[in-house]
């Protein structure tokens, strides 16, 4: 598994602790410092099977620095996959990848239910 994550979230940090209570093996990736790369998101975004705007950051402050509540809707789902392989603050986290899921934001109760722990 591949856990994208940024130390000074809360949720990231839940997440993290999650995952070694469980026992569970993981590569971990500063998402800001080693951000994913567009062929990456494109990738993780058809296996999710989650709408884009789930990817987005939206309570970030770049996500309203760019004013992206109202660009978003305007943009193709090719110019939103560049704008967040642009920053890895754009990106909602923690962001767990895994052979055959894609889980974007931590909630206990959907990662026990998706991951079987």
């Amino acid at each position: 598994m591949l856990f994208n994550w940024y130390p000074g979230c809360i949720s990231c940090q839940k997440a993290r602790k999650w995952l070694d209570e469980k026992g569970l093996s993981y590569t971990v990736r500063h998402i800001r410092d080693e951000k994913p790369t567009l062929s990456e998101l494109t990738e993780w975004y058809h296996r999710s099977g989650l709408p884009l705007k789930r990817f987005f950051n939206t309570s970030g402050k770049l996500y309203a620095e760019y004013g992206l509540k109202d660009k978003l809707p305007t943009m193709t789902v090719e110019e939103q996959l560049a704008l967040l392989a642009s920053d890895g603050m754009l990106i909602k986290r923690p962001l767990l990848v895994t052979a055959d899921k894609v889980l974007v934001g931590f909630k206990s109760a959907e990662w026990d239910t998706l991951l079987n722990a």
